[in-house]
């Protein structure tokens, strides 16, 4: 007898059969750029708005060529900065859905900047949620962030329980959820927001003083560096696969039930693991794959990060109950697809290095 299909798996037949035009905003991104993989694969229309402040031209163009040149027709780009009304009133023309990615991201950046963030993060999503108002689309989907726990310390998050922000990054996820909740009782604005949880996979970019701790692990070991772990690494996290989180994305954007509607979910997988552990799984996988040379490394520990929650972990029941959520990967399996990426990326790159140097 054949298993029945997972919500997930009937909501990607349905759109095949039926495509819709989505906006993903912040496209050029490590989760935008995902998205955008997934739904050309599906066979959808996408249009695309990006500024490249943390976006890369590169992940477009690696997902060009995964869908193939026919697919990619069916995209098209607008470089614009969301904190532009015009540049927002112009890419939510004709669409359907709005999966919101963009944002300056980052608990750091957020204490050491806190007026672009702010304009990002607030100024930014109030422009999009006005132009997708004025231009009548079905949902709006948006990328709201486990932040807004802040200093609440009971575990799982659940998400009708907050605490108080710890960051200028928190508040501004917290005012996001705000803006949703009021143009939908004021304006019948269908929206629903999605709290990330430490979302990692192919494409996040190991590079910059903002790096998220997977890749730049990663990337620091691949290059034979030592790691620092902030604290004394059991410091504890709740780390969501990106295809995970993509799956989120369709099913919030298509969900029909009234109940599921204008509300906040979080995205996650409902794990728990300290950093320490986080570095050995990745330190061994790496060893695992040939880089023998690396069994047994120690990290180095630094101060505690301001601004950082000590614990988190997510309650995923409201999701699997409202949504029809399933996790398709845990941080192992997760890990597992992230670091051969990443050995691809840097085996091409000495190649393509190669290459170059023996055109000259």
């Amino acid at each position: 007898m054949p298993t029945p299909a997972t919500a997930y798996e009937q909501v990607r037949e349905r759109l095949k059969a039926e495509p819709k035009t989505w906006l993903i905003t912040g496209v050029a991104g490590f989760i935008g750029s995902n998205l955008l993989e997934t739904l050309l694969g599906l066979g959808q229309q996408v249009v695309g708005l990006d500024n490249f402040a943390t976006g890369h031209r590169a992940n477009l163009e690696d997902v060009r060529v995964v869908v193939g040149d026919p697919a990619w027709e069916r995209f098209t780009f607008y470089e614009g900065d969301i904190c532009d009304p015009e540049a927002c009133a112009q890419a939510v023309q004709g669409v359907d859905y709005v999966l919101h990615q963009a944002a300056l991201g980052s608990v750091p950046r957020s204490i050491e900047d806190p007026v672009r963030t702010n304009q990002a993060n607030i100024d930014g999503f109030l422009n999009m949620l006005l132009a997708s108002r004025d231009a009548g689309v079905k949902r709006f989907v948006y990328a709201a962030s486990s932040s807004t726990y802040g200093d609440h310390p009971a575990l799982p998050k659940r998400e009708d329980v907050i605490g108080r922000p710890l960051s200028p990054y928190a508040v501004t996820k917290v005012v996001n959820e705000l803006y949703a909740d009021v143009f939908g009782r004021t304006y019948g604005m269908e929206s629903i927001g999605l709290r990330y949880f430490n979302v990692f996979g192919p494409r996040q970019d190991p590079n910059g003083a903002y790096a998220a701790v997977i890749p730049r692990w990663i990337g620091e070991l691949m290059d034979d560096q030592q790691c620092r772990i902030n604290g004394d690494g059991e410091t504890s996290r709740d780390f969501c696969f990106i295809d995970n989180t993509v799956q989120m994305n369709l099913l919030a954007a298509t969900i029909d039930s009234e109940q599921a509607i204008n509300q906040v979910y979080n995205v996650a997988v409902g794990g728990r693991t300290s950093l320490n552990e986080l570095y050995a799984a990745i330190r061994d996988s790496l060893v695992g794959r040939g880089l023998e040379h690396l069994e047994g490394r120690a990290a180095i520990h630094g101060d505690f990060r301001p601004g950082d929650v000590r614990h988190s972990q997510a309650d995923i029941g409201k999701a699997q109950e409202l949504l029809g959520y399933s996790p398709s990967h845990d941080l192992a399996q997760g890990l597992d697809v992230t670091v051969d990426w990443y050995l691809r990326r840097e085996g091409m790159e000495k190649k393509a290095g190669v290459s170059a140097v023996a055109e000259q």
